[in-house]
């Protein structure tokens, strides 16, 4: 279901089953050469264990868009809400992954998955018990005391996952977490990731170039128009879960890969 909007791109809701709520959201950036435009009226909500695709063009603001949301970018107008709260600031509480793992190189494993719970000082001794079984869960049994250099990126990413876990949080934003890897890896990754959606049913926002990878990870796809990035449309993935990398044939699959190019290019038809 999309949550209705009006002509100016402000959310109809006041529902509680919404997490993440976009109210006409516009970035712009201030340079030498005038206003960048990053994003304009940028209007949608994600419903609690929701897996919701951001997808558009480079440079249409997708990644922009998910800093806003985590409070580490100010929008220029509008407003996003987050179980119902008003972001004005780095939101707490929020699992973050980004392209790259930005693994610690002399933490090992367990050291990097628990610093977030060492920052917001809790305790380590149930912090390490949560990262074994985490550790567990993505399958890296074994490797709890290896360093990053002594892992493959695919690995990287999978303890940058359990670190944004680590928190349990209710919301997680990924921006383009596979984008570094390997097609075969980057595969393995999005499999990976929907075995641990269907573990732990998490509210997630993925930011993503791939449209295979949307179409076979989501339940909604976003896409964005050109700079400013605006929502072209909002296209629901009616594929049966749980899915794998098998989905893949289902005749709906490459349905839905058209019709996501089609939006992407403007193409009628």
């Amino acid at each position: 279901m999309t949550a209705p909007t009006t002509a100016r791109g402000r959310v109809v809701s006041g529902d509680d089953a919404w997490m993440l709520e976009f109210d006409a959201v516009s970035k712009a950036y201030e340079s030498r050469r005038g206003t960048v435009e990053a994003l304009q009226a940028v209007a949608f909500a994600v419903r609690r264990a929701e897996f919701v695709s951001i997808l558009g063009r480079s440079g249409c603001g997708k990644s922009t868009l998910l800093k806003i949301a985590a409070g580490l970018t100010p929008a220029t107008s509008g407003t996003v809400r987050i179980d119902g709260r008003v972001v004005s600031r780095p939101v707490e509480g929020l699992g973050m992954v980004f392209q790259t793992p930005v693994l610690l190189e002399w933490r090992d494993v367990l050291g990097n998955i628990v610093l977030p719970l060492e920052i917001l000082r809790q305790d380590r001794r149930e912090g390490l018990e949560r990262a074994r079984e985490l550790v567990r869960m993505v399958g890296l049994s074994g490797f709890e005391h290896r360093y990053p250099a002594e892992l493959s990126g695919g690995m990287q990413q999978r303890v940058a996952i359990c670190r944004a876990l680590i928190i349990d949080p209710s919301l997680l934003l990924m921006d383009e977490p596979f984008g570094a890897l390997d097609a075969l890896t980057r595969d393995e990754m999005g499999a990976e990731l929907l075995r641990i959606w269907d573990a732990t049913r998490k509210t997630i926002v993925f930011v993503t170039h791939s449209i295979d990878e949307a179409v076979l990870l989501s339940d909604r796809i976003v896409v964005l128009t050109e700079r400013p990035g605006r929502v072209r449309t909002i296209v629901e993935v009616d594929l049966p879960r749980p899915r794998s990398l098998d989905t893949r044939v289902d005749p709906r699959f490459a349905e839905y890969g058209q019709m996501l190019r089609r939006a992407i290019y403007h193409r009628a038809g």
